[in-house]
């Protein structure tokens, strides 16, 4: 992988961890605590907001495994490893880079 294909996936990268950051910041309090009252709210509307609850909860948990593995690529850029292979050490393909920047894994080695 050269020089400017390098720089051009860091600064994907760089990207994509701001959105992350910035998303997650400004979620705020959707997966706090439910208000369980009755007298205030009905029993419907109260599991309406539990299963709004806990899909807001595993967005944040994808949200948060994403960053890391931003975060896991951007450590490979700057180490010299980006783009290749865990399992056999050979290039990973820059068309499957592309499509997820954070891929550690060839297609050979990702299939089997």
């Amino acid at each position: 992988m050269n020089l400017s294909e390098l720089n051009r996936f860091r600064q994907a990268l760089l990207g994509l961890k701001a959105e992350l950051e910035q998303f997650e910041a400004s979620v705020g309090d959707s997966a706090g605590t439910v208000e369980l009252d009755q007298s205030r709210v009905g029993r419907l509307s109260r599991m309406d907001a539990l299963q709004a609850q806990q899909m807001a909860l595993e967005t944040s948990r994808r949200r948060q495994l994403r960053l890391v593995r931003v975060e896991g690529a951007l450590r490979r850029v700057e180490s010299g490893d980006y783009g290749d292979c865990f399992m056999c050490g050979e290039a990973i393909d820059l068309r499957r880079l592309e499509a997820d920047p954070t891929q550690t894994r060839c297609i050979k080695c990702a299939e089997a």
